[in-house]
């Protein structure tokens, strides 16, 4: 009778982060920005039918880079939570930081139980009715859940666009400023992208109860034509 391969666990455990990685290096970055009215979330996004940035409640929004399959399980899993929640509780008792811990339970249960794990990262945005309440809430394949405070950046070369935003002055930044930031942030210095390839969204608390916008290609391209 042959005997199973010995696999040592934390080479296991490795070779699953290594894959993950993997996956989600082959995607395009997405930011999330906090600015004056709210938090501001930019994707680079060349496919107009398949959505990287989307609502989950009244002030919340999923954001995910990687495998599309995957993650939009998890958006449809966060959007039936969060009703459910909202529906036997109250509207105000769901909350991103809820959301987030759920999902690092799912990513975290696949991560360690399964043979492959989820190709994915993941945020989840809330606008508070106050600048001390936006939160976002950055989880990785493994359940790893963070915290961020001003923003956030996930999928392709994030080290890249995390270095340009973290040395920006992101103070008392306007909604035009955060998008010019976000997409020279993404674009690099060699070169542009097409406002046709940028997928933009916004919880802004002047919204009243729903928060999220999806901006179109002509919101974007005005908003980005005075500073450029």
């Amino acid at each position: 009778m042959s005997m199973p391969f010995y696999v040592a666990p934390e080479q296991m455990m490795k070779d699953r982060a290594d894959y993950a990685r993997k996956g989600i290096a082959r995607g395009r970055a997405l930011v999330a920005l906090v600015y004056d009215d709210g938090i501001a979330l930019v994707a680079e996004n060349p496919s107009n039918n398949l959505r990287k940035i989307s609502e989950i409640y009244d002030r919340i929004a999923f954001a995910g880079v990687g495998r599309y399959n995957e993650f939009d399980t998890l958006r449809v899993a966060g959007v039936r939570a969060a009703d459910i929640k909202g529906y036997q509780y109250s509207r105000d008792d769901v909350d991103a930081r809820g959301l987030a811990n759920q999902y690092g339970q799912i990513l975290g249960q696949i991560f360690t139980h399964e043979m492959k794990p989820m190709e994915v990262e993941i945020l989840v945005a809330e606008v508070g009715e106050q600048p001390s309440g936006d939160h976002i809430f950055h989880v990785l394949y493994d359940g790893t859940v963070m915290d961020e405070v001003g923003f956030c950046v996930v999928g392709g070369d994030a080290d890249r666009v995390n270095s340009v935003i973290s040395e920006a002055d992101l103070s008392n930044l306007t909604l035009p400023a955060a998008l010019t930031l976000s997409v020279s942030a993404l674009a690099g210095e060699d070169r542009q992208i097409p406002i046709t390839e940028l997928e933009v969204a916004v919880l802004s608390r002047s919204l009243g109860r729903r928060c999220f916008r999806r901006l179109s290609d002509a919101e974007v391209g005005a908003l980005l034509e005075p500073a450029s």
